[in-house]
């Protein structure tokens, strides 16, 4: 069942955040599902640019209506992740989505307000809900390319200027997360004292934390044993969902471990059995270890077992 974003924040609000997984092809859109049943959690599709270009934004949608079917008992949000300003306009009147981000973090902030706002604009005039996004997180992930020198936090004053006039309905902040496999060298924490400070003025207010995949060394260690050269990979420890959840962290973004799930999946399976050489083999094994995962992230983000109260709350 689809509802809208807003509906999920207001439920999770300061009790858990929403797991946000991003989908490219049939095999983790069903994962994806399986998992989420599996663990009783409602979830965000996410569409980025990229996956648009990728399969065809028909295709994806096409899929996710039937995965919708498949698993009557899901309670879902679908998302536009990191769009430009033709993308996310794109979305809002396709009517699919539930919630657009627009990405003009690169840009000034009196910019970024107005680039946000004029999607705001369109969005909300069709019950649709906009992200924004705030500081600049390093690494890359598709099209988003932030060398670490110019990265930097967001900043608590600045947050409450955009929020109040840009209009957007939820804002990713940059508190140390970063995109990609290759997050930090040594060890690094999350800012959880800029998390809250932005809560203390804007409370209430949902965040979002982008690159916040833990990158687990044991795929690591398992993709470089099956052939793979994933040199200095390393994450966010996903025991800080918890403590963030609490200061307004409503929806985390998880995208490069799955594909770290697929890459050990497959090069496992293909230097196990060097004979074989049907994509579905390796394609079931995938979906389940994936459902795997994603009940997994699930419960350190504290949404597992919460799909009662949220249908309760939304009157399903």
């Amino acid at each position: 069942m689809i509802v809208t974003t807003k509906e999920l924040f207001k439920v999770a609000y300061g009790k858990f955040a929403v797991g946000a997984y991003n989908i490219n092809n049939m095999e983790q859109t069903l994962g994806l599902f399986r998992g989420n049943v599996d663990s009783n959690a409602p979830f965000i599709i996410q569409i980025s640019k990229g996956a648009r270009a990728y399969a065809d934004k028909r295709m994806l949608e096409a899929m996710i209506r039937a995965a919708d079917e498949i698993f009557p008992e899901a309670i879902f949000a679908v998302h536009l992740d990191h769009g430009d300003l033709d993308s996310a306009l794109d979305c809002i009147q396709s009517g699919f989505y539930s919630s657009v981000m627009i990405d003009a973090s690169s840009e000034p902030l009196e910019e970024n307000i107005r680039i946000t706002k004029r999607v705001v604009d369109a969005a909300h005039a069709r019950g649709i809900s906009v992200e924004a996004e705030l500081g600049q997180l390093g690494g890359v992930e598709e099209h988003v390319h932030v060398e670490e020198k110019n990265a930097h936090l967001t900043d608590p004053r600045e947050a409450e200027i955009f929020v109040h006039e840009s209009g957007c309905d939820s804002l990713a902040v940059a508190i140390g997360t970063s995109h990609g496999a290759y997050k930090f060298t040594g060890h690094q924490a999350l800012h959880l004292d800029v998390a809250a400070e932005i809560q203390k003025r804007l409370p209430g207010f949902p965040l979002v934390m982008h690159g916040s995949s833990s990158v687990p060394q044991e795929e690591i260690a398992r993709i470089n044993a099956a052939g793979g050269n994933l040199k200095g990979a390393k994450g966010v420890d996903e025991n800080e969902f918890a403590k963030a959840a609490p200061l307004g962290v409503t929806k985390v973004n998880i995208d490069t471990d799955g594909r770290l799930v697929w890459t050990r999946v497959h090069r496992e399976f293909f230097r196990d059995f060097p004979d074989k050489f049907d994509l579905r083999d390796p394609g079931k094994i995938f979906m389940s270890e994936y459902a795997k995962f994603i009940a997994h992230k699930n419960e350190k983000l504290g949404s597992a077992g919460t799909l009662d109260l949220v249908r309760k709350a939304l009157g399903k």
